[in-house]
Protein backbone atom coordinates (compact mmCIF):
# COMPACT_ATOMS: atom_id res chain seq x y z
CA UNK A 1 0.00 0.00 0.00
CA UNK A 2 1.34 3.40 -0.56
CA UNK A 3 1.17 6.56 1.91
CA UNK A 4 -2.25 7.67 -0.43
CA UNK A 5 -3.97 4.37 0.24
CA UNK A 6 -2.80 4.17 3.75
CA UNK A 7 -4.12 7.65 4.95
CA UNK A 8 -7.42 6.99 3.04
CA UNK A 9 -8.03 4.15 4.57
CA UNK A 10 -7.26 5.82 8.29
CA UNK A 11 -9.36 8.32 7.70
CA UNK A 12 -12.67 6.41 6.74
CA UNK A 13 -11.97 4.35 9.89
CA UNK A 14 -11.46 7.62 12.18
CA UNK A 15 -14.60 9.20 10.79
CA UNK A 16 -16.63 6.21 11.15
CA UNK A 17 -14.96 6.02 15.07
CA UNK A 18 -16.46 9.54 15.53
CA UNK A 19 -19.43 9.78 14.26
CA UNK A 20 -20.67 6.48 16.06
CA UNK A 21 -21.42 4.71 12.76
CA UNK A 22 -19.96 1.38 11.34
CA UNK A 23 -18.97 0.19 7.86
CA UNK A 24 -18.63 -3.36 6.03
CA UNK A 25 -15.12 -3.71 5.01
CA UNK A 26 -12.93 -0.68 3.90
CA UNK A 27 -13.17 -0.38 0.20
CA UNK A 28 -11.11 -2.36 -2.00
CA UNK A 29 -8.36 -0.29 -3.22
CA UNK A 30 -7.34 0.88 0.49
CA UNK A 31 -8.40 -2.81 2.39
CA UNK A 32 -5.10 -4.22 3.93
CA UNK A 33 -4.03 -7.18 2.91
CA UNK A 34 -1.61 -8.10 5.67
CA UNK A 35 -0.79 -7.55 9.10
CA UNK A 36 1.67 -5.04 7.96
CA UNK A 37 -0.33 -2.86 6.22
CA UNK A 38 -2.70 -3.00 8.78
CA UNK A 39 -0.58 -1.90 11.20
CA UNK A 40 0.70 1.13 9.11
CA UNK A 41 -3.14 2.14 8.87
CA UNK A 42 -3.41 2.19 12.78
CA UNK A 43 -0.62 4.35 12.97
CA UNK A 44 -2.08 6.59 10.74
CA UNK A 45 -5.19 6.47 12.19
CA UNK A 46 -3.21 7.09 15.77
CA UNK A 47 -1.79 10.23 14.01
CA UNK A 48 -5.63 11.66 13.28
CA UNK A 49 -6.51 11.15 16.75
CA UNK A 50 -4.05 13.97 17.29
CA UNK A 51 -3.32 13.08 20.77
CA UNK A 52 -1.03 10.88 22.80
CA UNK A 53 -0.94 7.24 22.60
CA UNK A 54 -1.03 6.56 26.74
CA UNK A 55 -0.71 2.68 26.40
CA UNK A 56 -1.38 -0.49 24.64
CA UNK A 57 -3.39 -3.01 24.40
CA UNK A 58 -3.42 -6.93 23.18
CA UNK A 59 -6.31 -8.24 21.85
CA UNK A 60 -6.96 -12.14 21.29
CA UNK A 61 -4.36 -13.04 23.61
CA UNK A 62 -6.94 -15.63 24.55
CA UNK A 63 -8.98 -18.57 22.94
CA UNK A 64 -12.28 -16.66 23.95
CA UNK A 65 -10.94 -13.68 22.83
CA UNK A 66 -9.50 -14.95 19.55
CA UNK A 67 -12.82 -16.28 18.77
CA UNK A 68 -14.84 -13.62 19.48
CA UNK A 69 -13.49 -11.79 17.18
CA UNK A 70 -11.97 -14.05 14.55
CA UNK A 71 -8.09 -14.46 14.49
CA UNK A 72 -6.21 -16.94 15.26
CA UNK A 73 -3.46 -14.70 17.26
CA UNK A 74 -2.82 -12.10 19.54
CA UNK A 75 -2.78 -8.04 17.70
CA UNK A 76 -1.69 -4.84 19.30
CA UNK A 77 -3.47 -1.54 19.52
CA UNK A 78 -2.96 1.63 20.65
CA UNK A 79 -4.46 2.92 24.17
CA UNK A 80 -5.44 6.63 23.20
CA UNK A 81 -5.43 8.81 25.92
CA UNK A 82 -8.74 10.65 26.00
CA UNK A 83 -10.26 6.77 26.30
CA UNK A 84 -8.92 6.14 29.48
CA UNK A 85 -10.78 6.32 32.82
CA UNK A 86 -9.92 5.70 35.94
CA UNK A 87 -11.88 3.40 38.31
CA UNK A 88 -14.65 3.52 39.16
CA UNK A 89 -15.81 4.91 36.08
CA UNK A 90 -18.72 6.13 34.64
CA UNK A 91 -19.41 5.61 30.85
CA UNK A 92 -21.55 5.89 27.98
CA UNK A 93 -22.44 2.51 25.87
CA UNK A 94 -24.00 4.74 23.44
CA UNK A 95 -23.22 3.79 19.64
CA UNK A 96 -20.59 0.81 20.91
CA UNK A 97 -21.75 -2.21 18.79
CA UNK A 98 -19.80 -5.03 20.63
CA UNK A 99 -21.43 -4.39 23.72
CA UNK A 100 -19.04 -6.36 25.62
CA UNK A 101 -16.39 -6.04 29.07
CA UNK A 102 -13.25 -7.86 29.47
CA UNK A 103 -11.02 -8.10 32.89
CA UNK A 104 -7.27 -7.83 32.43
CA UNK A 105 -3.99 -7.27 34.16
CA UNK A 106 -2.41 -4.20 33.14
CA UNK A 107 1.02 -2.88 33.58
CA UNK A 108 2.56 0.61 34.06
CA UNK A 109 6.14 0.85 32.45
CA UNK A 110 8.80 2.64 34.48
CA UNK A 111 11.50 2.51 32.10
CA UNK A 112 12.08 2.36 27.96
CA UNK A 113 11.68 -0.50 26.44
CA UNK A 114 13.24 0.55 22.93
CA UNK A 115 13.50 -1.34 19.35
CA UNK A 116 17.13 -3.75 19.58
CA UNK A 117 17.63 -6.48 17.26
CA UNK A 118 17.35 -9.37 19.69
CA UNK A 119 14.45 -10.22 21.69
CA UNK A 120 13.67 -9.40 24.97
CA UNK A 121 13.39 -11.94 27.89
CA UNK A 122 10.99 -11.75 30.26
CA UNK A 123 12.83 -11.20 32.94
CA UNK A 124 14.38 -8.33 31.10
CA UNK A 125 10.81 -6.88 30.27
CA UNK A 126 9.73 -7.20 34.03
CA UNK A 127 12.11 -5.08 35.35
CA UNK A 128 11.23 -2.30 33.67
CA UNK A 129 7.66 -2.39 34.94
CA UNK A 130 6.62 -0.14 37.66
CA UNK A 131 3.47 -1.11 39.16
CA UNK A 132 0.36 -3.94 38.22
CA UNK A 133 -3.52 -2.94 38.05
CA UNK A 134 -6.22 -4.51 37.72
CA UNK A 135 -8.40 -2.99 34.64
CA UNK A 136 -11.44 -3.06 32.16
CA UNK A 137 -11.45 -2.43 28.62
CA UNK A 138 -14.75 -1.97 26.80
CA UNK A 139 -14.06 -2.88 23.15
CA UNK A 140 -15.91 -1.79 19.61
CA UNK A 141 -15.14 -1.80 16.13
CA UNK A 142 -16.07 0.36 13.35
CA UNK A 143 -16.87 -2.43 11.44
CA UNK A 144 -20.59 -4.38 11.24
CA UNK A 145 -19.07 -7.89 11.22
CA UNK A 146 -16.14 -7.51 13.01
CA UNK A 147 -15.65 -11.62 13.27
CA UNK A 148 -15.70 -11.74 9.81
CA UNK A 149 -13.01 -8.81 8.28
CA UNK A 150 -10.02 -10.83 8.74
CA UNK A 151 -6.92 -9.87 11.24
CA UNK A 152 -5.67 -7.00 8.62
CA UNK A 153 -8.49 -5.30 9.11
CA UNK A 154 -8.92 -5.21 12.61
CA UNK A 155 -5.40 -4.57 13.33
CA UNK A 156 -6.32 -1.10 11.08
CA UNK A 157 -8.90 -0.71 13.33
CA UNK A 158 -7.25 -0.40 16.33
CA UNK A 159 -7.18 -3.88 17.05
CA UNK A 160 -10.57 -2.85 18.58
CA UNK A 161 -9.66 -0.34 21.03
CA UNK A 162 -12.06 1.92 22.37
CA UNK A 163 -12.50 2.62 26.32
CA UNK A 164 -10.32 1.62 29.10
CA UNK A 165 -10.84 1.75 32.89
CA UNK A 166 -7.69 1.47 35.12
CA UNK A 167 -8.04 0.31 38.61
CA UNK A 168 -5.74 1.41 41.89
CA UNK A 169 -1.92 0.13 41.33
CA UNK A 170 -2.00 -3.15 43.42
CA UNK A 171 -0.28 -3.02 46.71
CA UNK A 172 0.36 -6.39 47.55
CA UNK A 173 3.69 -7.80 46.93
CA UNK A 174 2.42 -9.35 43.57
CA UNK A 175 5.73 -10.07 42.25
CA UNK A 176 6.79 -12.77 43.87
CA UNK A 177 3.01 -14.69 43.23
CA UNK A 178 2.01 -16.56 40.46
CA UNK A 179 -0.05 -14.24 37.96
CA UNK A 180 -1.01 -17.56 35.97
CA UNK A 181 -2.89 -19.17 38.32
CA UNK A 182 -4.29 -16.22 39.93
CA UNK A 183 -7.99 -16.27 39.61
CA UNK A 184 -10.18 -13.19 38.41
CA UNK A 185 -13.96 -12.73 38.47
CA UNK A 186 -16.35 -10.63 36.57
CA UNK A 187 -19.50 -9.26 39.10
CA UNK A 188 -22.73 -7.73 36.93
CA UNK A 189 -24.85 -6.36 39.16
CA UNK A 190 -23.87 -7.54 41.77
CA UNK A 191 -24.18 -11.25 40.93
CA UNK A 192 -21.11 -13.35 39.36
CA UNK A 193 -20.97 -13.30 35.40
CA UNK A 194 -17.66 -14.99 34.64
CA UNK A 195 -14.14 -16.51 36.05
CA UNK A 196 -10.92 -16.91 34.65
CA UNK A 197 -7.28 -16.78 35.41
CA UNK A 198 -3.95 -14.87 34.03
CA UNK A 199 -3.19 -18.45 32.45
CA UNK A 200 -6.35 -17.24 29.67
CA UNK A 201 -3.68 -14.59 28.32
CA UNK A 202 -1.01 -16.40 26.13
CA UNK A 203 -0.02 -18.81 29.26
CA UNK A 204 0.67 -15.73 31.91
CA UNK A 205 0.18 -11.69 31.38
CA UNK A 206 3.88 -11.52 31.78
CA UNK A 207 4.66 -13.35 28.51
CA UNK A 208 2.10 -11.40 26.77
CA UNK A 209 3.80 -8.01 28.19
CA UNK A 210 6.82 -9.87 27.02
CA UNK A 211 5.00 -10.08 23.44
CA UNK A 212 4.15 -6.77 23.40
CA UNK A 213 7.45 -5.67 23.60
CA UNK A 214 9.22 -7.68 21.05
CA UNK A 215 6.54 -6.98 18.58
CA UNK A 216 6.81 -3.30 18.98
CA UNK A 217 10.47 -3.37 19.04
CA UNK A 218 10.63 -5.73 15.80
CA UNK A 219 8.08 -2.57 14.01
CA UNK A 220 10.81 -0.07 15.35
CA UNK A 221 8.85 1.35 17.64
CA UNK A 222 9.26 0.20 21.29
CA UNK A 223 7.01 0.96 25.38
CA UNK A 224 7.92 4.25 26.95
CA UNK A 225 8.27 4.88 30.47
CA UNK A 226 4.92 5.69 31.57
CA UNK A 227 2.63 3.94 29.52
CA UNK A 228 -0.12 1.04 30.30
CA UNK A 229 -0.26 -2.04 28.80
CA UNK A 230 -3.89 -3.97 29.39
CA UNK A 231 -2.60 -7.56 28.09
CA UNK A 232 -5.97 -9.52 27.64
CA UNK A 233 -8.80 -10.80 28.33
CA UNK A 234 -8.96 -13.75 31.28
CA UNK A 235 -12.69 -14.28 30.92
CA UNK A 236 -15.03 -14.77 28.07
CA UNK A 237 -16.18 -11.50 26.78
CA UNK A 238 -19.58 -10.61 28.76
CA UNK A 239 -22.06 -8.64 27.68
CA UNK A 240 -23.38 -5.20 29.11
CA UNK A 241 -26.27 -3.07 28.61
CA UNK A 242 -26.86 0.39 29.69
CA UNK A 243 -27.54 0.44 33.66
CA UNK A 244 -25.55 -2.23 34.35
CA UNK A 245 -22.73 -1.80 37.06
CA UNK A 246 -19.33 -4.18 36.61
CA UNK A 247 -16.85 -4.87 39.08
CA UNK A 248 -13.49 -6.91 38.18
CA UNK A 249 -12.14 -9.21 41.43
CA UNK A 250 -8.94 -9.71 41.77
CA UNK A 251 -8.92 -10.67 44.99
CA UNK A 252 -5.67 -9.55 46.70
CA UNK A 253 -4.69 -7.82 43.63
CA UNK A 254 -7.55 -5.23 44.38
CA UNK A 255 -10.84 -4.59 41.86
CA UNK A 256 -12.06 -2.15 39.09
CA UNK A 257 -15.61 -1.21 38.64
CA UNK A 258 -17.24 0.73 35.91
CA UNK A 259 -21.03 1.60 35.45
CA UNK A 260 -22.86 2.12 32.31
CA UNK A 261 -25.33 4.66 30.77
CA UNK A 262 -27.00 5.28 27.85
Amino acid sequence: MDPTQIHRAAQILWDAWQEGRQIEDLPDACRPRTLEEGYGIQAALAAYADQPVSGWKIAATSKAGQDHIGVDGPISGRLLADKIRESPAILPIGTNGMRVVEVEFAFRLARDLPPRSHDYSVDEVMSEVASLHPAIEIPDSRFMDFSRVGAPQLVADNACACLFVLGRETESNWWDMDLAAHPVSLLLNGALAAEGCGANVLGDPRIALTWLANHLAARGEGLKAGQIVTTGTCIRPTRIAPGDHVVGDFGLFGIVEARFID
